[in-house]
């Protein structure tokens, strides 16, 4: 392989200084066929071969090669074929007499050709692009697994993310409804993969048969829906490389935060910050372009979908409704009875008939009970024996004079005296518990040990009255009398008489 250098001067020779081909080869000591080679091009061409490869050897191997990789494309990629392992497999199976070389560069054309070509997109306004991501984060001191609700609007690259404890379809519908909000409208269309949360059949002619919480969604807001291949997340890449982008931009290091309500706040803001950026390739801030794709969006509803999963059940003997593994309690008088429980990102609530019997925190455990002590006192009252084997009651930290009023209850009417403070638990059915706790404290200070005065002590509480209790129904309190003073008790006492 003769320089570039060489060229130069083999070409000045002729060109310019009026040298033969003859000479010129004469002179440097080349080929005249080298020198018409050099004088046809200005820089080294390289070697060029006048006819495609033929290898006698592989020819008959060929399909061979290509249905194993053909096979390949089905299995893990650190599972798949190397052209070493081919080889060996050709000569132990197929008794191939060839060399590594030939085989090791069928498979790499074969590989080239199979690569996937893309053609580059552009984006109106008012369209986007929605999935979820996951990343590790530090939620109350307790290290976790954080699924975050992606949304981008790739004409203006504007972006929104929000994370939850679950990828849940609750936590789906929870996040359009963020999106939107913060954007202020609705996208004309969103581009999905095939998620079972909105997806749950895919036909054979392509066609997607929408789930039935998705298809509510849709109906609220009024956007159209768009969904990808399935397997190439490359459709939808913006939101896709929205996921990577977030997980390295706005979760390292590793995030602490007391709550997901503080975490999401926090991801909200980075969301903000982001639209005064401008990016490669465009003039205008994030934000400004962002106006043109708020101009095409639809408007929002008056009020956001009610974001929940819905699931009827039936409550057990327990008074216990089980939602996803995990057991919530209603009241008593509900058991046996058939109830919806409406499953939010951040609560359960328990429905029967058009009445709200219960809510509870949401519990993203496995196999937990959530228990409201109030929904169980009215059994209680009735099985005064199971009250310290309750387990509802088990985990319910009441302040010290509960317990206080209790063991006087007990210690002066035993098993009634059970019944009694029971009945002074159920007036927080009612009631709040500053307002009976309250009530507990004037009872112990006077000593009116009862159901009755604690009641009375608290309405007059609640209504800023003066109590007036009937102490002829609590001998055991001491009886004063007052009488108006007159001038022989005085005498009486000089003479040291009782007065």
């Amino acid at each position: 392989m003769y320089t570039v250098e060489m060229y130069q001067r083999v070409r000045r020779a002729h060109y310019v200084e009026g040298m033969s081909k003859r000479k010129v080869a004469d002179v440097f000591g080349i080929h005249r066929q080298t020198v018409k080679k050099m004088l046809s091009f200005s820089i080294p061409p390289g070697y060029r071969r006048s006819q495609p490869i033929h290898s006698p050897k592989l020819g008959g191997f060929t399909g061979i090669i290509d249905a194993i990789l053909a096979d390949d494309k089905l299995r893990p990629k650190k599972q798949r074929h190397t052209a070493k392992r081919i080889l060996q497999r050709l000569r132990d199976e197929h008794d191939f007499t060839g060399g590594y070389t030939i085989v090791k560069d069928y498979v790499r054309e074969q590989t080239l050709r199979s690569q996937e070509m893309f053609i580059p997109l552009v984006h109106p306004p008012g369209h986007a692009q929605a999935d979820f991501g996951e990343a590790v984060v530090v939620i109350a001191g307790i290290e976790q697994k954080a699924h975050f609700f992606a949304f981008s609007i790739p004409q203006s690259d504007a972006i929104f993310v929000k994370a939850y404890p679950a990828e849940t379809t609750e936590a789906f519908c929870d996040g359009h409804n963020a999106a939107f909000a913060f954007f202020g409208g609705v996208p004309q269309s969103i581009l999905y993969d095939n998620t079972k949360i909105a997806v749950a059949r895919i036909l054979g002619d392509g066609k997607r048969v929408r789930s039935r919480t998705f298809g509510e969604l849709q109906s609220h807001y009024l956007f159209d829906d768009r969904f990808g291949r399935p397997g190439k997340g490359n459709d939808k890449g913006k939101v896709e490389g929205l996921v990577g982008f977030s997980r390295r931009n706005f979760m390292v290091p590793i995030l602490h935060f007391p709550s997901y309500e503080a975490l999401n706040s926090y991801l909200e803001d980075c969301c903000r910050k982001r639209q005064g950026e401008t990016l490669r390739g465009h003039e205008e801030t994030i934000g400004q372009r962002l106006q043109r794709d708020l101009e095409a969006f639809l408007p929002l509803p008056a009020v956001p979908y009610d974001a929940c999963a819905k699931c009827p059940t039936r409550v057990s003997s327990l008074s216990l409704v089980r939602y996803k593994t995990n057991d919530y309690s209603v009241p008593t008088t509900y058991g046996h009875r058939e109830v919806l429980i409406k499953a939010y990102v951040d609560r359960i609530e328990i429905h029967c008939g058009t009445e709200c019997i219960a809510k509870h925190t949401r519990s993203y455990a496995k196999e937990d009970f959530t228990f409201d002590p109030l929904h169980y006192l009215a059994l209680l009252e009735r099985k005064i024996k199971a009250l310290d084997q309750a387990a509802p009651l088990a985990g319910w930290q009441l302040p010290e004079c509960f317990p206080t009023l209790r063991r006087s209850l007990e210690g002066r009417m035993g098993t009634a005296g059970k019944r009694e403070y029971v009945q002074v638990l159920r007036l927080m059915e009612v009631f709040s518990l500053d307002h009976a706790q309250a009530a507990v404290k004037q009872a112990l200070q006077l000593g009116a040990i009862s159901f009755d005065a604690v009641k009375h002590l608290l309405l007059c509480h609640i209504e800023q009255k003066p109590p007036r209790l009937d102490l002829d129904v609590y001998p055991y309190l001491p009886n004063a009398q007052v009488r108006t003073t007159q001038v022989c008790t005085y005498s009486s006492l000089l003479n040291g008489a009782e007065v």
